[in-house]
């Protein structure tokens, strides 16, 4: 990639002023995917405003007198990619007991700090975050991204995961009781009175979203299964508290009826979906809601799980080796039946950075690359109610796009080797 000023003077054929244009960036591609879904560009320049906002787009490589040109004519462009489930405060290793009970938030938040930088500059420039070690950690994190004080994707924060206790998220299991009570927080509840009063505690902490845990799950340190686990009346309360405040909620859930009875409590969305079925995907279509497959941790656990060495407790151990191979299948399914499918990877399980690892795992559920990348751009932007900013290349959007050295559409690999990262029009990423 090549910067330099422009010499040529072509605002009069924009229609705008050259004062307009002073400080303004011209981003010449060799093609641009501008709208995920459609043909792409062939060579375009994208005119970026001062505040990091999209101009528009025009036809081959234009400059204009005092904007900085971004040479990418031998590049292929696309909007910053989207990832509706990660957990950027930690990543799943040996010591993730131990710091369970030794990190402070301020270990938590610079960890996010750490895996935000990696996330961003894998491509990633929007996440929502469901889940976070800590009480106000992500919230400090998202905070200072937004103010451009560190750099990361924006982020769209659950804070910490709305739970039954002795269900899946609830952070006690296996600890002993003095150790259990000191990790003991308020989203975790009891009954449907309770369970409204952990939402609102969220929310007045500072959740964008709300995020419970409907079913068991691999990770929890218990041989509790992956079935329901929050009682309907519980599910029907929080989605309720959630919606009279603003907030859409989503459910962590394996198992078919876990995913059904959350469904029909009004869940917007759902992650991983593992046991899904023709008669689920049915409720899917009914109460309009998103799938968010997860595959890529699906893959990561049996990997784990497979390891003599690993570190894994027994009873994750054998959940993983059920649920795991399952989700290629299920996501195959959903997708032929014509479910919303919003791209998610639970980045925290896999290695944070690695979340594009996801896409290989799509084609092989029957995905085309151009389903795989809307599902990461247009669709995961309708999903986290941010298609007004995010997901396409339009006028007034943000400035968020990568770049890679031939066309994913060709090869979804390549967005495994991202080159080239902007992020509401500046660069955070810029290898030749």
């Amino acid at each position: 990639m090549r910067i330099k000023t422009a010499t040529i003077t072509l605002a009069l054929l924009a229609g705008l002023s050259t004062t307009a244009l002073a400080h303004t960036r011209a981003v010449q591609c060799g093609n641009v995917l501008d709208k995920p879904g459609q043909a792409p560009r062939g060579a375009s320049t994208i005119l970026v405003s001062h505040d990091g906002k999209v101009m528009e787009i025009r036809d081959g490589f234009i400059t204009v007198d005092g904007a900085e040109v971004i040479d990418l004519q031998d590049k292929f462009c696309l909007p910053g990619l989207i990832d509706s489930h990660v957990h950027l405060t930690s990543e799943l290793g040996p010591t993730g007991r131990l710091d369970a009970v030794t990190n402070s938030d301020a270990d938590w938040a610079m960890n996010a700090v750490k895996f935000s930088r990696k996330t961003l500059r894998a491509g990633f420039t929007t996440v929502q975050d469901v889940g976070a070690r800590g009480t106000d950690a992500i919230y400090a994190v998202r905070d200072a991204i937004n103010r451009g004080d560190v750099p990361g994707p924006r982020i769209r924060a659950a804070g910490q995961i709305i739970t039954a206790s002795g269900g899946h998220g609830d952070p006690r299991h296996g600890y002993a009781e003095a150790v259990a009570a000191a990790l003991d927080r308020p989203s975790i509840c009891n009954g449907a009175d309770d369970c409204r009063r952990a939402v609102r505690e969220n929310i007045r902490q500072g959740a964008d979203v709300i995020k419970i845990t409907a079913t068991g799950g691999v990770l929890s340190n218990t041989a509790a299964g992956t079935e329901q686990q929050f009682f309907d009346d519980e599910m029907r309360n929080i989605v309720q508290a959630a919606h009279f405040m603003g907030r859409q909620v989503t459910a962590h859930a394996h198992g078919k009826g876990g995913i059904e009875a959350a469904l029909r409590a009004g869940i917007d969305s759902i992650e991983h979906g593992t046991y899904l079925d023709k008669d689920t995907i049915k409720l899917f279509k009914k109460y309009d809601a998103y799938l968010v497959p997860t595959v890529l941790a699906g893959a990561t656990v049996v990997e784990m799980a497979n390891d003599p060495n690993g570190f894994l407790p027994p009873p994750s151990r054998a959940k993983a080796l059920k649920v795991g191979p399952r989700m290629i299948e299920m996501l195959r399914l959903a997708h032929e039946s014509g479910v919303k499918i919003a791209f998610g990877t639970d980045s925290g399980v896999s290695r944070h950075g690695d979340n594009a690892r996801e896409f290989p795992l799509m084609i092989k559920a029957g995905f085309t690359p151009m389903q795989a990348i809307r599902a990461a751009t247009v669709v995961a932007a309708e999903h986290l109610q941010m298609a007004d900013q995010v997901g396409t290349l339009e006028s007034g959007k943000w400035a968020d796009l990568i770049a890679v050295n031939a066309s994913p559409l060709d090869n979804i690999d390549e967005l495994l080797d991202v080159g080239f990262v902007m992020k509401g029009g500046k660069i955070y990423k810029n290898r030749d």
